[in-house]
């Protein structure tokens, strides 16, 4: 573990390794969102219906539900210098085919497979983690995640402007072919420059592959049962793209689907039962346990926080354009100011969980959350402009403040799982967005804003179950030599 002073203008040490992660975060956050503020163009251009828009915001958060899973347990396993990298430049391809499609379907898939860049967040939290002590890491993580989720404001209100600029019919072609080119760039510069650990560090890695390790029977039952959303929310993806919904998928295909997704989920339970079996077997040493219910509650806070953020994030230019009767520009930078505030409030969250304690941060960040979003629902044509968009930044601040505080506890957990458990707590971000933009689909603009809203009060109810992490968590290495790490 680094030791040098946390000093933000420095690139050396664990600070260059900060830096490189958050840039990294930050472009692909710029190719995840790239399309949301080109949407009038490309709706345009295309000839696109209000639903096959809706659809293709679905599409952008639908596959990293699986792929911040799957992300994680590779990072695990290989270390994130490689992982990130690789996903950087391998996620460049859809890219440029969402860039030079001419049909929905094309745009459709291309933005279903983009969904698996949004994965690379998880791979951030197990580096950062891997660099600064417990006292730092909130600060860290949050820098780290707010900076780079700054990259969706970043796209908000530069790629209109570039699109215009350039003109029709190639304005929004080339703009989004940019955010491509952009992404192989700091994929490479990403593997040139960063390290998995501070030289002389283990790099823990899981004891066994294929699914997360949990240290009681009870744990292994509550595992299973947190993965049936994730299977649940594709299934209702599903329905959304059946002849039910904009009629993508035929009767046969959405029946395929459903059976490659029940045919998953037997695979995944039987690959957690080969991986936990041992615990029905003998138990497992007091010292090498931890409490899957940590996990369980900060996955029920991310669909509450991350989730709402990228729902409101895609919906939002259109919200205020439509409301606000603005250009697609004005509309752009607007939207732009809830992401903006990811800057100064993420790293924010972080800071306070540091200082203050991870409990009871959550809880007043997350209460302050379900108020932000009541107060939000009751924006229409009748207030000023300026008005509303104060409203918004003060309810993004709880958001994004919260998602701070939930991955400054992530890396206390278990280290040797970090990025398992980042990744399934990043999927229940998605699986938030995916649930909250079909209620979005189905419901007025202000029931949106009230289902999330009720969403966080639970999110309160469940921190009630939460313990605060203190003490050290052990980590046994290759050659089962045990190392106390510190969480407090």
């Amino acid at each position: 573990m680094s030791q040098e002073k946390f000093n933000l203008f420095s690139f050396k040490g664990k600070m260059k390794i900060m830096h490189l992660s958050w840039m990294a975060f930050f472009v692909s956050f710029v190719v995840w969102f790239n399309a949301a503020p080109l949407m009038s163009l490309i709706s345009e251009s295309l000839g696109l219906t209000k639903e096959q828009v809706k659809t293709l915001l679905i599409l952008n958060v639908a596959l990293t539900i699986p792929a911040r899973v799957v992300i994680g347990m590779v990072t695990d396993k290989f270390g994130p210098r490689k992982v990130y990298s690789s996903l950087l430049i391998i996620c460049s391809a859809p890219c440029f085919l969402f860039a030079f499609a001419d049909s929905f379907i094309q745009l459709a898939i291309a933005r279903f497979l983009l969904g698996f860049i949004g994965a690379g967040f998880v791979v951030g939290i197990r580096m950062i983690s891997e660099w600064f002590p417990a006292k730092e890491l909130g600060t860290a993580e949050g820098i780290y995640g707010g900076w780079g989720n700054f990259g969706s404001a970043a796209a908000a209100f530069s790629l209109p402007v570039l699109a215009l600029a350039i003109g029709e019919p190639y304005g929004w072609r080339v703009a989004i072919a940019l955010t491509g080119v952009m992404s192989i760039i700091i994929g490479v510069i990403y593997y040139i420059g960063a390290s998995d650990t501070p030289k002389g560090s283990t790099y823990f890695k899981p004891k066994k592959s294929g699914a997360m390790e949990v240290t009681s029977k009870g744990d292994f039952w509550l595992l299973l049962l947190m993965k049936l959303p994730m299977y649940a929310t594709l299934g209702l993806l599903c329905w959304k793209l059946s002849p039910a919904g904009v009629k993508m998928l035929t009767p046969t295909m959405v029946t395929a689907v459903i059976v490659v997704l029940a045919v998953l989920l037997v695979i995944d339970f039987y690959n957690t039962w080969q991986v936990n079996r041992h615990v029905f077997e003998k138990e497992v040493p007091e010292f090498e346990r931890y409490q899957f219910k940590q996990v369980a509650v900060l996955n029920v806070l991310y669909f509450s926080t991350f989730g709402s953020e990228l729902a409101v994030v895609s919906m939002l230019p259109m919200f205020f354009a439509e409301t606000f009767s603005l250009g697609l520009a004005q509309a752009g930078m607007v939207a732009s100011s809830y992401a903006f505030m990811n800057l100064m409030s993420r790293p924010g969250g972080g800071w306070i969980s540091d200082r203050f304690g991870r409990k009871s941060t959550l809880l007043i960040l997350t209460a302050g959350l379900a108020a932000g979003y009541f107060t939000v629902a009751q924006i229409d044509a009748s207030w000023s402009l300026p008005l509303a968009v104060v409203a918004v930044m003060a309810c993004s601040f709880f958001v994004q403040a919260g998602e701070g505080a939930v991955f400054a506890a992530v890396p206390l957990i278990k280290r040797r799982l970090t990025g398992q458990i980042a990744g399934m707590t990043g999927a229940y971000g998605n699986v938030g967005a995916v649930f909250f933009l079909t209620v979005y689909s189905l419901v007025s603009v202000q029931a949106f804003f009230y289902t999330i809203a009720v969403s966080a009060l639970f999110g309160v109810a469940c921190l009630l179950l939460m313990r605060e992490p203190q003490g050290h968590m052990a980590e046994v290495d290759e050659n089962g030599e045990v190392t106390l790490i510190s969480v407090s």
